[in-house]
């Protein structure tokens, strides 16, 4: 088990105290969950989606939260009545609950979700905020007409 201590960074940098814990969170091993399976698309400029295989899921199975830049998405199937006295010789499809967890980037929303053919697709959108998008910062010429300078008057 590898584990590396950021703390001589923390003390030295500021504003990347999530930075390091994100870091630090890829050294731990997941619990080993790999259902459902999932892919992640870029479908525009700032544009995502994540797409899940969910067979055997309705829509009313399924739910969906973001909060804090999580996204969590929960499906507990309900238990099926009986079929007509028929008996399930061998069980291939699964139909355990599941709790995915995605961890969204700052300023990235859900926009919807839709479900189609087994499977499930979020959509993604990243809205950065005008006073973040980068700007032109005008550069002066450095005439003495536009310094200034401040004289103190002297006492008398």
């Amino acid at each position: 088990m590898r584990h590396v201590d950021f703390s001589p960074l923390y003390r030295s940098t500021v504003g990347f105290d999530r930075l390091f814990s994100m870091l630090d969170s890829l050294g731990q091993p997941d619990s080993g969950t790999s259902y459902p399976p999932y892919n992640i698309e870029r479908t525009g400029e700032d544009a995502y989606r994540i797409s899940m295989a969910v067979a055997g899921f309705s829509d009313e199975e399924i739910t969906l939260e973001a909060h804090r830049n999580v996204l969590t998405v929960k499906g507990e199937r309900k238990e099926e009545a009986g079929n007509d006295g028929a008996e399930v010789l061998y069980r291939g499809i699964a139909a355990r609950a599941f709790e995915r967890r995605f961890q969204l980037a700052d300023h990235v929303e859900v926009v919807g979700a839709s479900l189609k053919n087994g499977l499930l697709f979020i959509d993604l959108k990243r809205n950065i905020p005008e006073e973040m998008k980068p700007r032109k910062i005008a550069i002066g010429n450095g005439s003495a007409k536009t310094a200034k300078q401040i004289e103190a008057k002297v006492a008398a």
